[in-house]
Order: structure tokens, then C-alpha cells, then sequence
């Protein structure tokens, strides 16, 4: 027969290397063990990549058609019959080059802004740090970004070996930099709303709609100088504003760069993402219960 203060004795010397308990403080994020997990952040963008057109024909040739076509109807409806202005680029190339900027943002936010409803059932089973299904879905966008700029670049070829009036500059270097404000913005916004998404589910019903909305405050389909001067100042408190400005500018020459601009949006970033973190970490602990 076994003695029970031998148990006792062999309990009291067990070490245990993790100890999962609730978080406590807001501010507590855990970039060591985010890092840690980062094989799980890449299982998981790789996941997404290929359950997002799986069972479909075409597959990831979807990445081309959808800015292509997007591309093909603006430059019919707002270049050609609405008659919108393009500052003298070529319609198709100032288009998707709005269009891509402005999706790699779109499809980050929606798709972080889910995070908490569509990821019930694995957050309810196993332990990780919850903020690496967010940053893994950002991280999926940047391979559909990367196939839709290589597209863009391959038209900006067409379009230069025939002779069209562009110019691309130095600020093509300020690329990686947008990227990363667009990621920041897109993980910022789309955390608070999946934050908050658990207890209002109307908020899920709003997201697509008001993106689809958001963009038309954005200049996509139309350059600043084509608003009216008084006008311009509520364009431009659009924190993408001067992403798509400046992502435009630097592979053609013609946009809005403003460093003060864009400083603006860097400073609306941090202020979004640490905001969304906070508000992240609060629900985290609780969300269980209401999702």
C-alpha cells in the first residue's frame, strides 16, 4: 500500500514550466510569448491561405480577377462616364493602384474583425496567446497584396513600354512603411470591433457595409485635387488618406504626399492599435461567456 504523504511529497516537487491563469492588468501583453508561438502564427497563415479558395476553380488566380474587374467597372463608371479625374494618369493604372492599397487595408479589417465569433471553438479548447490569430490573418493578407502588386507592376510595365505619362520616384521606398500602416490600422480597427463584436452582433452586419462606405471617403476612385479646396480637410482626416496618397505618388508620380500627413496617420495608428490591444485583452478574459 502506498503512503499518501508520498503523493503529497512528489506533488510538492513537481515544476511546471507554463502556468496558465486569467490576465489580469489591460497593459499585460505578452510579446515574449507571442513570439514564442510563432510556428503557430505561420500554421495559421497558412490556413488561411489555403482555405480561402479552397474547393473553388480557379483558385488563387481570384487575387487577379477581383482588382482586374474592380479596375475594369471604375474605369468605365468614374473614368469614363461620370468623368472623373484622374490627374492626367492613365484610368486603369490609377485605379488599381487605389484599389490595391485600399484591399490589402479592407480584407485585413474585416477579416481581423471576426477574430473572436469565428474562432469560438478553438479558443474554448486550447491555450495560446489569443493575439496571434489576428496578427496571423495580417500576415495571410501580405501574400494577396504581394500577387496583387506584382499584377499592378506588371500593368505599370504595359502601360510605360506604350508610352504613358507616369512616374515613378524615390518614394517607391516608403512602400514597406505604408505596408506597415496599413497593417496597423487594419489590426487596430479590426480588433476593436471583434472586441466588440462578442456582446453587439449587429456590429458583424455593420462591417462590411461600412468599409464598402469607408472607402468612399477615401480617395480610390477620385484624387484629392478634384475636391473642392473647403472640402478637402474632412478627406483628409481619413487616417488612409494619405497611405493611398502616398502609396500612388510613389509609383506614379501624381498624388497628395505630405510627410505631416502621414505622420498623422502613423500617430492615429499607434493610438487605434494600443486602444484595440487594451480593449483586446479586457474581453479576452471574459468573452467565453457572451460569445
Amino acid at each position: 500500500m502506498k503512503n499518501p504523504n508520498q503523493n503529497i511529497k512528489i506533488k510538492e516537487n513537481e515544476r511546471w514550466s507554463l502556468v496558465i491563469k486569467p490576465r489580469r492588468s489591460l497593459f499585460d501583453v505578452n510579446l515574449k510569448a507571442i513570439w514564442e508561438y510563432r510556428d503557430l502564427i505561420a500554421l495559421f497563415v497558412r490556413r488561411d491561405f489555403v482555405a480561402k479558395y479552397k474547393q473553388t476553380i480557379l483558385g488563387p488566380l481570384w487575387f487577379l480577377i477581383q482588382p482586374l474587374l474592380t479596375t475594369i467597372m471604375f474605369t468605365v463608371v468614374f473614368g469614363n462616364i461620370a468623368k472623373i479625374s484622374t490627374d492626367g494618369l492613365p484610368k486603369m493604372l490609377f485605379y488599381m493602384s487605389g484599389i490595391t492599397a485600399w484591399n490589402y487595408f479592407a480584407e485585413s479589417l474585416k477579416a481581423t474583425s471576426n477574430t473572436f465569433v469565428t474562432n469560438a471553438a478553438i479558443f474554448g479548447k486550447v491555450y495560446f496567446p489569443r493575439l496571434t490569430l489576428p496578427i496571423s490573418t495580417v500576415i495571410s493578407g501580405l501574400i494577396q497584396f504581394a500577387i496583387q502588386f506584382m499584377f499592378l507592376l506588371t500593368f505599370m510595365v504595359y502601360f510605360g513600354i506604350t508610352g504613358a505619362s507616369f512616374s515613378p520616384n524615390i518614394y517607391i521606398l516608403l512602400i514597406p512603411v505604408l505596408i506597415l500602416l496599413m497593417a496597423g490600422l487594419g489590426l487596430g480597427l479590426g480588433i476593436i470591433i471583434s472586441s466588440l463584436t462578442t456582446k453587439y452582433r449587429d456590429l458583424t452586419y455593420l462591417v462590411g457595409f461600412g468599409v464598402q462606405l469607408f472607402m468612399y471617403a477615401t480617395p480610390v476612385i477620385y484624387p484629392i485635387s478634384s475636391i473642392p479646396e473647403k472640402y478637402q480637410i474632412y478627406i483628409l482626416a481619413n487616417p488612409v488618406t494619405p497611405i493611398i496618397e502616398t502609396f500612388r505618388y510613389a509609383l506614379l508620380g501624381s498624388g497628395n504626399f505630405s510627410t505631416i500627413h502621414l505622420l498623422y496617420s502613423f500617430g492615429f495608428m499607434l493610438v487605434v492599435l494600443f486602444l484595440g490591444i487594451i480593449l483586446f485583452n479586457k474581453i479576452e478574459q471574459s468573452f467565453m461567456d457572451t460569445v
